[in-house]
């Protein structure tokens, strides 16, 4: 599983922590048992191995964290404290995800009430993606649960050339719950099956045989990736924010879009667009409350209903949308629409223009197939089908199919032998 981290909480640590104490920032590769291959793990992430002595006002944050404390031991210390003064540090990026947390708390809260896991989970999708359903990590590890691609799968997402349902908070927020309680299962303990989800369970397996049987997380942590040292931390610490960000002066900024949704099953394909003129919105609200359709196209089937969310509109709407919805003027065939567009949470409510699906890419440095064919919505067998390619490596320097037809002036060579 992968995480996604901003830059500015790496630059904020400048500011908090004293020269000879900085935080190391870890690239680590780890086992990912569930995909049976060795991922890297690029997610920014501030390990703070030197955290600074806690305060006089230490009691205060302790006796804070035991009164939230449900399902989850919520510890306190040295560690704890430095990713409290770290995220309280950034105050308008924690007033931010205050006021995206009045939509998306709703939803993993339910999610996680239907799997039986503790709610506070919830708070570990901000240290992942800062409740943003489009971010997507250097690797392609996509949407508020960062899932990637072969993962998400195993838990029940689809992904193909219309939806990414790693960018849809409620089946997204589904299958984290599932992992976590697979995790919970083998390892008796929701620290221990936290610090999996960043890490993998092969890499806590191997730190609790190090510690011993009946470790908790602070007595393997010595044994675990750098990274994986610090995130535990990091949701305790998160759970202390989001509980008491009004202690400290941070106010919750207002959403770009509605907080009152309704939710509507479509059985055609219905453009976003139309929907949007029904409804006098802008179809930059329409795609951040509908993230996972990568076309703005609802592909719903009668075998296969599609959801769709909506802002709560007035009545004189209704019969707009009922023809959209249920009339013959909108439906769009399958293959016809070739122009994805991915919105941000922090667009403008003004409208933008779709862009074209590139048909082509040129490969970076540092880039993988599978971090390519996620950013297209593409398998990596057809990449390699349609470029030639026998090996799992993306040719750097070289440019590259990333759809069906069309051909490359400079065509990529069957055994090219560059690339990562």
């Amino acid at each position: 599983m992968k995480r996604l981290f901003t830059l500015t909480i790496c630059f904020s640590l400048i500011h908090i922590i004293h020269s000879n104490a900085l935080p190391s920032v870890r690239q680590t590769s780890r086992f990912n048992v569930l995909h049976s291959e060795i991922n890297v793990d690029t997610t920014i992430v501030p390990v703070i191995n030197h955290p600074l002595p806690i305060g006089a006002q230490g009691g205060i944050y302790k006796r804070r964290l035991d009164s939230v404390r449900k399902d989850i031991q919520l510890d306190y210390n040295e560690y704890v404290q430095s990713y409290i003064d770290l995220y309280m540090h950034n105050r308008d990026e924690m007033g931010q995800v205050a006021g995206l947390a009045k939509y998306y708390f709703p939803i993993y809260e339910k999610a996680f009430r239907d799997a039986g896991i503790p709610e506070e989970i919830k708070f570990l999708s901000i240290v992942e993606s800062k409740l943003d359903p489009n971010a997507v990590s250097r690797v392609g590890a996509t949407g508020p649960w960062q899932f990637m691609s072969t993962t998400g799968k195993t838990y029940g997402l689809n992904m193909d050339s219309y939806v990414d349902e790693r960018r849809d908070p409620i089946q997204a927020s589904y299958a984290a719950a599932a992992y976590l309680k697979d995790a919970y299962q083998e390892f008796g303990d929701w620290l221990l099956a936290i610090a999996s989800y960043n890490c993998g369970k092969s890499n806590v397996e191997h730190a609790v045989e190090k510690a011993g049987p009946g470790s908790d997380f602070w007595a393997i942590r010595q044994y675990l990736p750098a990274e994986t040292r610090g995130y535990v931390p990091a949701f305790i610490a998160m759970n202390y924010v989001m509980n008491y960000y009004k202690k400290h002066n941070i106010v919750a900024q207002a959403c770009n879009f509605s907080l009152k949704t309704d939710t509507v099953m479509v059985k055609k394909f219905v453009s976003l667009s139309n929907v949007a003129l029904a409804l006098n919105v802008g179809i930059n609200e329409l795609a951040i409350l509908n993230p996972a359709y990568k076309r703005l196209i609802i592909n719903g089937t009668p075998a296969a209903p599609r959801r769709l969310i909506l802002p709560q509109t007035s009545k004189e709407n209704f019969a707009a949308l009922y023809n959209v919805l249920n009339g013959t003027t909108d439906a769009v065939a399958p293959m016809a629409i070739t122009r994805p567009v991915y919105a941000a949470t922090n667009i403008n409510a003004e409208s933008k223009p779709e862009r074209r699906m590139p048909t082509h890419h040129k490969v970076k440095r540092g880039e993988t197939l599978a971090s390519i064919a996620d950013k297209y919505g593409v398998e990596i067998h057809d990449l390699k089908l349609w470029n030639n390619l026998e090996s799992n490596r993306a040719p750097v320097g070289q440019t590259i199919k990333v759809a069906a037809g069309g051909d490359i002036s400079a065509s990529v060579p069957a055994h090219s032998n560059a690339g990562l």
